[in-house]
Parts: structure tokens; sequence; C-alpha cells
């Protein structure tokens, strides 16, 4: 049986059934969630991503893939293709029931391409295959309050966010689109990156700043995850 039609029979099937039948006739059948290419990453996601990822650091100017797959343990599969077949860095990998992500970067554009042309290769897929991106909530909280600012300081990996300044959280699913809405926020406004979390059912992205910029950053993040194509999130 062709590997196309081992995956669309796992995904007819869904994959509430279980790993038991993530291997049929020895092809491992995974369910693209995430799949976009960062050509530049920017200073504050950098500085951000140094802070979380448990592997290999990226450095600014770098370009970076990031993939989140059904079921999670293959992200592991997914990881072997990408070093073995290319050059590039593994950043991060997590590894959750449910779903894996996996962050890869190189200066080497040519070389992030190659992998995730690998991927795709090894589980017969094409970029299209992925979940077009949903913003599931987008919200902005002017003149924030000193407690409030107090309170999402404590919680936060990138920069701080001081009083008076207005709060933008933004909710996407797939998770891993969270990584490339912050890039491209911080590409078109001077915003400060709070958190980013790109794993699990829901990516989540905090920025501070003033209302001007943060209203430019909205835009852009809205104009980024728009423009990426793909197959439509169910429910």
């Amino acid at each position: 049986m062709r590997r196309s039609c081992l995956r669309r029979l796992w995904l007819a099937l869904g994959p509430g059934i279980g790993t038991d039948i993530d291997k049929l006739n020895g092809a491992i059948v995974i369910d693209l969630r995430t799949f976009t290419y960062i050509d530049v990453l920017q200073p504050q996601l950098t500085g951000f991503l140094q802070t979380v990822v448990p592997g290999f650091n990226p450095l600014e100017g770098q370009a970076a893939l990031f993939v989140e797959i059904a079921p999670g343990l293959a992200i592991n599969t997914v990881t072997d293709v990408a070093l073995k077949k290319t050059s590039v860095l593994p950043g991060l990998q997590i590894v959750e029931r449910s779903f894996g992500v996996l962050e890869i970067h190189s200066f080497d554009q040519g070389q992030v391409r190659a992998a995730g042309e690998a991927i795709l290769g090894e589980f017969g897929l094409t970029e299209t295959d992925r979940y077009k991106p949903a913003i599931r909530t987008s919200e902005q909280i002017t003149g924030l309050d000193g407690h409030q600012a107090m309170l999402i300081n404590r919680m936060r990996h990138g920069d701080m966010i001081t009083e008076g300044q207005t709060l933008y959280v933004m909710e996407c699913e797939p998770a891993g689109y969270a990584c490339i809405a912050a890039n491209e926020a911080e590409k078109a406004a001077n915003v400060n990156l709070l958190e980013v979390r790109t794993f699990g059912k829901y990516g989540r992205l905090y920025l501070g700043g003033y209302e001007a910029d943060i209203h430019e950053a909205e835009k852009a993040i809205r104009s980024c995850l728009e423009s990426i194509d793909g197959k439509p999130l169910q429910g």
C-alpha cells in the first residue's frame, strides 16, 4: 500500500485510536500540523529561543524550520531524517503524547530547506499537507496596570512589560505557528517579545509596547498567518 494511501487511512480513522497503527506495512504515518520556514531569525526571538531550547542555541540571522506533527512520538523520526541528510542543528524537540515539535536552524538557508524537503519526502507529504493556521484569540489591553505587569513579568522568558504599556495576546492553532508570528511582529514594529509557546493544542504569543506599535505588530501577524496555505482545521 502506498504511503499516501496509508496516511489517508490513518486520518480517516483519527489520531484518537492511539499509536498502534502509526506503522502500517512498515511506513510511519503522521499528521502534519505545522510546517513553516523562517528565513531570518530576528534578535528578540533568537534571544528568547536561547532561554528555552534544550539543544543547540540558534543565532541571530539564521534560518529555521518549525515542524509539528501528530502523533508526538514520531517527531524522533522527523529529527533523525533532518540530521542525517543535512548539516542543520536541532534547537528544540518536544515529545508529547498527542503532538511533537522540532525546530532546526542553520546559517545556510539551503540546508534548512533541504531538511524540510527530506522530512516531507520521508513521509510522502507536500508542504500544503500542513494545516492552515487559525487565530483563536487576539486582544489588546491598553494602559496596563502595574500589578498585572508584575504578574506577566514573572511568567515570561523574554523581555519585560511596564506599567502603562499595551499588552497583546494572541492564541493560534496549530501551536507551532506562534513562532513565525513572533518573528514577523518583531520585523514590523518596535515591540517587546514577552513569551512564545509553540507546543500543545494552541500556541500563544505575548507582546508588549506602545499602542501604535502593537497595532502594527498585530497587522503583520494576521497578514503572515493568513498567507500560509494548507488544509483547513477541523472544528
